[in-house]
Parts: C-alpha cells; structure tokens; sequence
C-alpha cells in the first residue's frame, strides 16, 4: 500500500493543534493529518466543567508529568498535569479565559518579533471568541471559542471583590479588555452548561467528516523525518505499530512547552552536547530548544469559612450532591457547570520602600474558589472551606527541559527553577500578604472562621516564603521551551518556522518569547489563529514564485 501524503501535518490536538487541523482544513484541496497521542474525549468528565477534578488525575486523557527535584522548592517534584486527548490541556484545564496584557505582546514585537504587538494579535483574539455578550472593540461573539459568564453570583466571591475594594483595587466586569487590573469574576470556555475545549470547538462533527481531514488518535510522535534540512514526515506509533506519514507541505509542531522540545531533540534539532551525549544526529544545532522554561507558581491560602455556603458543604451531603445535579439538569448552571474558580483579581502587589507599586501594570493574579482541598482537584475538606490562590503574573525565573532517553514516550527532564530570583520570591510573598489583606477587609471577615494555611504561625516573610517553597505548585502554565526571536537562543522566528530548517515550525505555547500576565489557553488559540495566516501566505508566496 503506497504512503499516504498530507500537505500538513499537526502533531498534537491540543489547544493549538485543535485550531491548526480545523482552519487549514478548511480548504477543500488541502489534506491535513492531525495526530494525537491520547484517545478521543469521550468522557463525560471531560465535558462537565467540575470534572476538572477528575481529569485533573486521569492516566487516560493527562500525562501527569512530575518536574525534577526543585532545589528551590526544597528538593520538591512538583505535579504537572498535562491534557492527553482532543483539545489536549483545553480538556482538563480551569476554563478560565484570560489573554494576559497589553503590554506582554508589546514586549513580544520589541523583542524584534514583527506582527506579534497587541494591536496585530487583537484581531485574532476577536476572530476565535464567541462571547456571550456579544462582539465590541475587543471581544468577538461569532467565533467557535465559547467564552460565558458564570450564571449565578456566590457570595463568598461577592465578598471577595468587595474585600478586594476596600484593599484599594478596582472593580472589574472585564479582564480581557481596555485594562486588565480589577477584581471581579472570570468568563470560562464553556457553553450552555458544558465545556468548550478547542476540540469542542473547532472540530465539530461537521468538520470532522471532512474527506481531507484524517484524525488520529492514540498516535505517539516518535521522531520527525527530514531530507536535508526540510522537514518530509514523521513517524509515530499507534496501537503499538510503528507508522509514517509523509508531507510535501509542512509539519506543524503543537505538542505544548513540554513535548515539542522534546520531540525536537529526539529528532536531532537542539543543543549539541545534549544530542551527542545520546548518540543523535545533529540535523539543526538550536541551543535553545528546551531552554528558557517558564511557569506560574500558585501559592494557595486555604480558610474555614464561618458559614455553611461552600461547595464543601454540597459535597460533602448527599442532599447537596443531588442539588447540585438537579440544578445541572433543570438550568445548566450550579456548581457542575463552573469548574473550580469563580473570582480573581489582578493586582499590583510588589511595593516600594514607600509603599509604591513596583510594577506600572499587575503582578499578581489571584483564582479563588469556593471549596477547599490540600491539592488543586483533590478531596475537599470536610468543613465549610474556601481557597485564594496567587502566583506571580511575570516570573524572571527560567528552567529547561531536556530529553533524559531516546523514547518519546520516557518523560523529558524538567525543571522549572522556580522562585530564583529575588524579584520571583519577593513578588510572590507580597502577593500572599495581599491575599491575607483581603481575607482580613471588612467584607471578608464574617466568613473567616480561621487560615488553615499558612496559618497563623507564619508570621515574617522569611516564614510565608518557606511556606511558598513547601506548598507552591504550577497553575498549569510551562511555556517559552522553543522561543520566538532572532537572536542564539531563540528556536522559531516571527513566523513561527524553525531557524534553519524548511517546512516546520512550532505553533504553541512554548513559542511564547515571554510567559503572558494570565492564563495561556486563549493565547495558544490566538497563536494558532495567527499561524493559520502566516501558513497560507508563505503557500502562497512561494506557489506565485514558482
């Protein structure tokens, strides 16, 4: 049987790779192999905003990747959920839609990446988003992206902004618009009730029948096939048979800050030393690829809440349970169809000897929920409990990750180097003492019963930053590993397309130069959206110089 031949190729149908497969395959002359290495996102959990819980363990649709000891984090191995199934971390991921700053994409074009400022991604931020509410200067209400706000008010979130007010921070009803600082609630990727993945969203049943479109599921990327330097193929396993597929276009990486450094090094694309040291034919020296690793570290503040108003309390009653379903069931709303975070704040916590904000634009990003537990999607506690998280918004702090085998199913190394800096341990305690200012306002007080963590033995900033390195954990945001840029280090170009190399880039998060002040889905989706373009000039470009 002859090989087939694609004119694209995805590998990995995640947030970005979802994206890629259904724009490029718009084009009915356009053939498009999208692979996955989980199976298709069948579960109902996956599906259901709460069961972010669920997935948040899964061996069957999250690699549940651990870090390396972190010898900032006091020899730690930090846990990394990462999705493995169609729309990949979109599936399992918080929900919360945020697009980060400005000024973060400003900074991405000053770095000497053209058409990558705010005013030149704007438009693909609108052209993904279909709002709720509707399309205006900065938002879109056509796009396949569902974005909603959160039906019913909650109290204890009221109180939260209220208390966030009274700290000196603006109310918010939009994060994602003019100005990003303010405390108010999340929009989430969701949909009547029901998550809104990019698999949900952008490979609909009807895009799926596409004759030109093929999906594969449960297809582990192995290594990527070259002639020269032109990127020809890739090989996979599926099911346990080692498979090819070939490309006369391009290979379009989007397996996330994790594995497309990895599958880059297997190939033999990155540092010389490490791909010596395991016998890999050195295709394209890039030192950078695997490099300049970032991530949010959230420190959670769990409390006891004076009241019996928490999703603690409908979890832990059977009565509350079969509330909670029934409310599902009659209205799509409730708990079942929130996820875990309602309310946030982005705030400018850092402060000067008098008292200044460091920073001309937020810091610190807080995601509070209504319940509480000792880990993100663990059992909640068995009292009334609710959770502020904080993490710092810009982390100077950089990691790596880096093959340790010559099996791309053997995790990479990572290390995340998190809190390095004495800016990252500074911002993130003043960030955890803004948290307990909130907790202590006037409107939040009637509802703290006591801090369960820190608790009230932490008392000094050297104390919070020790809590910091034993209880810090990711909020689920690697990015940078195959950095956009010009200069030694930087691995793709504004285009996204591997220096040095024809017929591939990498389109995800890991391309990011910078980390974005918020969470990385929308972004990704944006990158995507943006790269769908780049992709069809360049066709066309080189079709008009033929």
């Amino acid at each position: 049987m002859p090989e087939e031949e694609f004119d694209y190729i995805v590998v990995g149908a995640g947030s970005a790779g979802c994206v890629l497969a259904g724009r490029l395959s718009e084009d009915p002359a356009t053939r498009v192999l999208l692979l996955e290495a989980g199976p298709a996102d069948r579960s109902l959990w996956i599906h259901l905003p709460i069961g972010y819980g669920k997935t948040m363990w899964s061996p069957t649709y999250n690699w549940r990747f651990e870090t390396d000891p972190d010898p900032n984090m006091n020899g730690r191995r930090i846990y990394w959920p990462r999705g493995k199934t169609l729309g990949g971390s979109s599936s399992i991921n918080g929900l919360i839609y945020i697009r980060g700053q400005r000024e973060d994409y400003d900074h991405w074009a000053a770095l000497g990446n053209a058409g990558w400022g705010y005013d030149e991604v704007l438009p693909y931020f609108i052209r993904s988003e279909g709002n709720q509410r509707g399309g205006d200067a900065f938002h879109g209400g056509e796009g396949p992206l569902k974005v909603s706000d959160i039906a019913a008010k909650h109290e204890l979130i009221e109180a939260f902004i209220d208390g966030a007010v009274q700290t000196g921070v603006p109310r918010t009803d939009d994060f994602n618009g003019a100005a990003q600082e303010g405390a108010g609630y999340y929009q989430l990727t969701t949909h009547k009730g029901w998550r809104c993945s990019t698999a949900k969203a952008y490979l609909t049943p009807a895009v799926k029948r596409r004759p030109n479109l093929r999906i594969e599921t449960e297809a582990m990327a192995g290594r990527l096939l070259f002639d020269g330097r032109r990127a020809t193929g890739i090989a996979y396993r599926q099911r346990g048979e080692l498979k090819t597929a070939r490309c006369r276009g391009e290979v379009l990486l989007s397996a996330g800050s994790l594995q497309s450094p990895q599958l880059l090094q297997l190939s033999g694309i990155g540092p010389r030393a490490l791909l010596d040291r395991f016998g890999i034919p050195v295709v394209q020296e890039l030192p950078g690829v695997g490099e300049n690793l970032q991530d949010h570290l959230q420190i959670r503040l769990g409390y006891e809440c004076t009241k019996p108003v928490t999703t603690n309390d409908q979890l832990n009653s059977w009565f509350g349970q079969m509330g909670m379903g029934l409310e599902w069931l009659l209205h799509r709303t409730g708990p079942l169809a929130v996820g875990i975070n309602q309310g946030g704040c982005f705030m400018r916590a850092l402060t000067d000897a008098e008292g200044r904000p460091v920073a001309a634009t937020p810091d610190i990003q807080f995601h509070v929920a209504t319940l509480s537990a000792d880990m993100a999607g663990g059992k909640v506690h068995p009292y009334s409990g609710f959770t502020m998280s904080v993490c710092q918004l810009r982390p100077e702090s950089r990691g790596h990750v880096r093959i340790r085998s010559l099996d791309a199913a053997e995790p990479p190394e990572m290390q995340p180097n998190y809190l390095s800096t004495e800016l990252d341990r500074a911002t993130t305690v003043a960030g955890v003492k803004a948290a307990r200012a909130i907790a202590e306002s006037p409107a939040m007080r009637p509802y703290v019963k006591r801090e369960v963590k820190p608790g009230p033995g932490a008392a000094s900033d050297a104390d919070l930053l020790e809590f910091c390195r034993n209880n810090g954990a990711t909020i689920f945001h690697p990015t940078g590993t195959c950095r956009m840029g010009a200069d030694a280090l930087a691995v793709v170009d504004a285009r996204l397309r591997v220096h040095g190399m024809a017929g591939l880039r990498v389109i995800d998060c890991s391309a990011m130069p910078t980390l974005v002040s918020g969470n990385t889905n929308a972004p990704a989706v944006m990158m995507a959206e943006k790269a769908v373009d780049l992709i069809r000039e360049d066709a066309r470009a080189a079709a008009a110089a033929q």
